[in-house]
């Protein structure tokens, strides 16, 4: 019964084409993607912003860090930046830098 079910799983993710992410990875990335879900609505779709805001995809995490630090801290001016960022530890605030430093500053091509 065991070499069964080891076999239909072994089935299932062949088939399915499924690549596992280590437990601790997969957990960080996403709890990036989720921290970093709320800035889209301001920055654009993976902080690609199509307006006035600037856009943050590809900018360096240690940018994008230190930058959001200085929100934070309020060492950097800003009109809503800094009440955004009082609610992010440094540890989330690294996720969401590290998150936006790994999207393509450009659209990519739908297929």
């Amino acid at each position: 019964m065991q070499t069964s079910i080891r076999l239909f799983n072994t089935i299932l993710v062949l088939a399915t084409g499924l690549v596992f992410v280590p437990a601790g990875q997969a957990e960080e990335l996403s709890r990036a993607a989720m921290l970093s879900a709320s800035c889209e609505g301001c920055h654009g779709t993976d902080g690609r912003s199509p307006g006035a805001i600037p856009p943050i995809a590809g900018k360096s995490a240690e940018y994008l860090r230190e930058t959001l630090e200085g929100f934070r801290s309020g060492d950097t001016e800003a009109t809503v930046m800094d009440r955004h960022m009082k609610g992010y530890s440094e540890e989330e605030i690294r996720l969401i830098a590290e998150y936006f430093s790994r999207q393509s500053e450009q659209q990519e091509a739908s297929p």
